[in-house]
Formats: structure tokens, sequence, C-alpha cells
């Protein structure tokens, strides 16, 4: 197969995050080529992790205000999450560890990589890293809530089948944290 052959790039947006418009020349299966154009939006990538505490059967989830999610009809605008954030300049390991102490208050040591995954590939470049990582009351090292300047984060902590009810209820309809807690039911990680 052919490459694509990019013709033009333009910035729509350059405010919060990147939106570019890309026109581009695609190969088709019967091979002859369309031109085609479509709009990308660049926030950079990003890490996730739900915490779990086998112990308790218990999971740390937040909850926040998001604007996407109020102006698409969540009449709050509040919405329950793995805890989440932008890499930066940091490797997925090492912001997820910043971001856990930030948003949970919690310190973790050892995340571990369960798979990585684009989430809105029609419009988003952004790949996520998904991680899980074990929890102990001990490994609490501050309120968490996020970063004062910039969050209002609330921390939640569930017991998994509670969670997993919240799911099926839609009380939890985030993508990235159904996926995490999905796993750990799949994986047998967690009591039901």
């Amino acid at each position: 197969m052919n490459t694509v052959q990019v013709v033009s790039t333009e910035v729509l947006s350059d405010n919060w995050y990147t939106l570019r418009k890309v026109t581009f020349d695609y190969p088709k299966k019967d091979g002859s080529w369309q031109r085609q154009s479509r709009e990308c939006y660049d926030r950079g990538n990003g890490a996730v992790i739900l915490l779990y505490n086998r112990e308790k059967n218990t999971v740390i989830l937040t909850e926040q205000f998001r604007m996407p999610t109020y102006v698409n009809g969540n009449a709050s605008g509040m919405l329950i999450e793995a805890c989440a954030g932008l890499l930066d300049a940091d490797s997925p390991e090492d912001c997820i560890r910043r971001e856990t102490e930030e948003e949970t208050g919690y310190r973790i040591t050892q995340p571990e990589r369960v798979f990585e995954l684009y989430m809105s590939p029609g419009s988003v470049t952004e790949i996520l890293y998904f991680f899980i990582a074990e929890y102990e009351d001990t490994h609490r090292i501050n309120q968490g809530g996020g970063v004062v300047e910039e969050e209002d984060i609330r921390v939640l902590e569930l017991p998994f089948p509670q969670a997993l009810q919240m799911m099926g209820s839609g009380e939890i309809k985030d993508a990235k944290t159904v996926l995490l807690l999905q796993f750990l039911q799949l994986n047998s990680r967690m009591k039901m």
C-alpha cells in the first residue's frame, strides 16, 4: 500500500491544545487516490490508573466537573473517573505516579501497565496508557483533590461490586474507567 500524502496542515486553534485541519491524499483499496480533510485535536498523550485493594475489595476513583460532558447533556457536569493525566514531558509511569499523588493522595511505587489505547481515533491524537496498582491505607500521604489552582477533585473509595453496579446503571460512564473496572473483573483481581 502506498503511503498517505499530506497536502496541507492548517492550525485552526492553538488555545488550550492544538486543533489542526489536515488535507491529505489517501490510497484506496482499488488503487485510486482520494483527497480528504480531517480535523485532528492534539492534546498530548496521557495515562490512567485504577487503584485497588484486594483485602478490602475496594477501588479508588475520582469525581470532578467535566465541561464537555455538561455541554453534551450531563446535567451536573460531574463525572466519576479513574485517576488520569497528561504525560507532558514525563514517561507514562512517572506521569501516573505524579497524578496519583496529586489527585488521590496515594503514593504508589509499582504501577502495572496493562495496555495502551487510542480513545477517540476519529478526531483525537491521544494514546492513553492504562495502569492498575494495589493500594493500602498506609500509602495515603495527603488528601488528594488535584492541583488547587486547576482542579477540584473528590476522592472516592468504593466497594468493587458497587463500582461495577454503578457502571451498569450509568453512574460511571467514563470509558477509561469502565475499561479498567472490567479488566479487574475479567482477570479475577477482585471479588464480585
